[in-house]
């Protein structure tokens, strides 16, 4: 259980309402003993009655009606403090999983992108989900359970060996024999619980890429091809769940045998016993109750031991990334208006995972309120630039300053709120457009939404629509073309007014005309802002104060567009070549 043990610190925090919990279950438990007890007590007096005629049969009755009375009342507060248990234990695992639940997604959201290239989102999902869940058995079900079984197990073989020392020795030994069978299926099933988790999500995995990607295997007619493979990957699932159900299903059987050979010992040795004058007629019927109160708790005994393998393989996958080192730290803080000055200083960027050097030794500046503009081929570094001015990414060597302070000195949340962001592959989400363009600012105002949407040359496009800027996007409603994703993402990096604005290839889906509009309309807005325009189109860049060339990483040409020209380099070549291609 070395896993679970990363759920202490919640064990702790709620261990007040714990310990109710298992007093409450004490209680509980102790209120269900008083029916055997007095049922034995019952038949002891009808036999003395009925053989030696001891006593009047006013008196039996009324010991009778005494004793039925407290039963019926023991019964009902034993339940009644049964209600309170599950009140209080499974309430508990609820405040867990919620707990627990936010532990994970704060902290996936805290990784960088290199974890999310490594990881698989349907994967993501299943720990959060499915994982925590089998998590919340243990913290809830599988404790409550445990300690009603501990509780029963104490006060029932206690009043035992209380009772009948001799025969409660003869009654518990096949106990022995049950640890060891649970202990031997524990740990098998504790290794298939594992390989069944790691089937749901591969499974989860599989569904969601195939839904994300459904357009590209229906234009590719592989709709029977998914489903095979889909199918397959099902009945891998369904094998390992009946491996893991085969093994889950020896635990109950097994009980209840272990059980009744308790029961059948109790008869053939208390029943001796009793002809023997040793033991009461109401001691045998008290210690057969007994035996089969126990029937429940030693098969839950086998359901608990299951829930507990199963959570310590789910905490086990959870722990694996929670384990995983979060590389981009807050700073200590800066405490500084913010004008937009930044500065790269022998910058260089290698990717782990393939080695590959994006960046090389890069320095340049731009000072606030200028325009840069970066230009190169596909895979020359340009987007991983902006990525470290995000960081989204630290540098493997050189510094990144913001106004004269390493970028690692801020706060991350105030360092990327100085920053309007427009990535390459625009991202909207599943709500209105006027939700995804306020998304960059909670308080703005229509008009507002209007006037950064007219910047970014959407809104007579959104106006076209029959619900306006309430039109819902995404899965349940109208999806937009690749170039009105783009605007709309402009206008929601606009609306924050920040100081520092980053534009990653975003007019790569607009057609010529429109992007000259959006230059236009972005020079006015931009004034007194520093401006980062990445783009692979020579028309994107060229109104830009300063302009650097990369190819493999490292800086090839740089200077304003008449100076770029001059040097009739790999910019003069780049812009004839888009201008040819632009008159055919």
């Amino acid at each position: 259980m070395g896993a679970l043990q990363h759920l202490n610190k919640y064990l702790t925090k709620y261990r007040f309402k714990l310990l109710l919990g298992i007093v409450i279950t004490i209680i509980s438990r102790v209120f269900s003993l008083f029916a055997p007890r007095l049922i034995g007590k019952s038949l002891t007096a009808v036999e003395k009655f009925l053989q030696e005629n001891q006593g009047s049969m006013e008196s039996l009755k009324e010991l009778m009606l005494n004793n039925i009375l407290i039963i019926i009342g023991a019964t009902l507060l034993s339940g009644f403090f049964t209600f309170l248990m599950r009140q209080t234990i499974i309430n508990v695992s609820r405040y867990i999983e919620y707990d627990l639940k936010n532990e994970i997604f704060t902290h996936y959201q805290k990784l960088t992108q290199r974890f999310y290239k490594n990881n698989r989102t349907g994967d993501l999902m299943s720990r959060i989900s499915e994982d925590v869940s089998k998590v919340r058995m243990y913290v809830g079900p599988a404790i409550m359970y445990s300690i009603n079984t501990i509780t029963l197990f104490i006060c029932v073989i206690t009043i035992m060996f209380s009772i009948a020392p001799k025969l409660s020795v003869y009654t518990l030994i096949p106990l022995p024999l049950l640890s060891i069978t649970i202990y031997k299926l524990s740990r098998v099933i504790n290794a298939r619980s594992t390989v069944v988790q790691e089937m749901l999500s591969k499974l989860s995995s599989f569904t969601q890429e195939t839904f994300s990607g459904i357009s590209v295997i229906k234009s590719y007619g592989l709709e029977h091809n998914t489903h095979k493979n889909f199918d397959n990957l099902a009945l891998e699932a369904r094998e390992k769940n009946m491996s893991l159900v085969k093994v889950q299903a020896w635990f109950f059987p097994l009980m209840i045998l272990l059980i009744g050979l308790s029961n059948l010992i109790v008869i053939f040795i208390g029943g001796k016993q009793y002809m023997n004058g040793v033991i009461e007629i109401g001691v045998l019927a008290e210690f057969i109750i007994y035996i089969n109160m126990l029937t429940w708790p030693v098969a839950v005994l086998g359901w608990v031991t299951s829930v507990v393998q199963e959570a310590e393989a789910s905490q086990k996958r959870i722990n694996s990334f929670l384990n995983e080192r979060v590389e981009i730290q807050d700073g200590p803080g800066v405490d500084q208006n913010i004008k937009g000055t930044i500065r790269f200083e022998k910058v260089t960027l290698v990717y782990p995972e393939t080695k590959i050097k994006a960046l090389n030794n890069i320095s340049f500046s731009v000072e606030s309120g200028q325009t840069l503009g970066i230009i190169g081929k596909v895979g020359t570094g340009k987007s991983s630039l902006l990525n470290l001015i995000n960081r989204f990414y630290d540098p493997d060597g050189g510094k990144i300053t913001l106004d004269g302070h390493d970028i690692k000195n801020f706060k991350l949340e105030k360092l990327r709120s100085f920053i309007g962001n427009v990535p390459q592959n625009a991202f909207l989400f599943s709500e209105s457009i006027a939700d995804n363009i306020r998304f960059g600012k909670k308080e703005v105002t229509e008009k507002e939404i209007i006037e950064v949407s007219k910047n970014a040359a959407i809104h007579k496009n959104i106006i076209k629509f029959k619900e306006g800027y309430k039109t819902l996007l995404g899965e349940r409603g109208l999806t937009l073309s690749g170039g009105q994703i783009q605007r709309v993402s402009i206008a929601r990096a606009l609306i924050k007014d920040p100081k520092i604005l980053l534009f990653d290839d975003c007019l790569s889906a607009v057609d010529t005309d429109t992007e000259e509009k959006i230059l236009r309309n972005l020079k006015s807005f931009c004034q007194n802002k520093t401006t980062i325009i990445v783009s692979h189109r020579i028309s994107s860049v060229k109104d830009a104060d300063h302009i650097i060339v990369l190819d493999k990483g490292n800086i090839i040409e740089d200077g304003n567009h008449q100076k770029l020209l001059n040097q009739k380099g790999f910019y003069f070549e780049l812009l004839n070549k888009q201008q040819n291609e632009k008159q055919y």
